[in-house]
């Protein structure tokens, strides 16, 4: 008899681990934590075109939103592009150039998924956003970029921010510019399932 309670058992067993397999726990996060996926919208807009993405991405995938603001803030000489000594030229000519951030991202460790935006200066991200990124530890954690762009779209952007964010999981960004909620949705909700 105890034998086959003995077997009764294993089988159980084995049926609970295989069941485990098939259906596996909800709400474990990218970070192998239970509970929901915690998701910190975190962006950079000089002009105002990206915070209207990052808001649309929030309301989306829900969690935080964190403005990245210049410890100096730009002014439209500082982005006058046609201009070669404006602020944002010489930034983005400089691979050294990491301007400074006011305020901090609290307790960035309780956070899943970041979506990262920007919008694109001459190709590429601004150089504030590989200040943000070299600032925090993002190990584990997964990187979504996105844009808003004049025409450039995002592809230039992604080697910098990869760079940047060290041992994080950074995939293939998209560029928001003019997309309509509803297509923002569809993308950011694939990216915290």
């Amino acid at each position: 008899m105890a034998g086959k309670k003995k077997i009764c058992i294993s089988l159980l067993l084995v049926l609970a681990l295989n069941a485990g397999m098939a259906f596996p726990a909800y709400g474990v996060s990218a970070a192998g934590k239970s509970g929901r996926t915690k998701v910190l919208v975190a962006y950079f807009s000089a002009t105002g075109t990206t915070k209207s993405a990052a808001k649309k991405i929030k309301k989306a995938a829900g969690g935080s939103i964190y403005r990245i603001k210049a410890a100096e803030p730009y002014t439209t000489a500082d982005l006058g592009y046609e201009n070669d000594d404006c602020r944002a030229n010489k930034e983005q000519n400089d691979e050294n150039a990491r301007p400074k951030i006011k305020g901090k991202v609290k307790n960035i460790s309780k956070y899943d998924v970041i979506f990262l935006g920007y919008p694109i200066w001459w190709g590429k991200e601004p150089k504030i956003i590989r200040t943000f990124l070299e600032s925090y530890d993002l190990k584990g954690k997964l990187i979504v970029p996105f844009c808003t762009s004049g025409g450039s779209g995002i592809s230039g952007s992604m080697k910098g921010v990869k760079e940047s964010a060290k041992d994080a999981e950074v995939v293939k960004g998209k560029d928001l510019t003019d997309l309509s909620y509803k297509s923002v949705e569809k993308w950011a909700k694939k990216k915290v399932r």
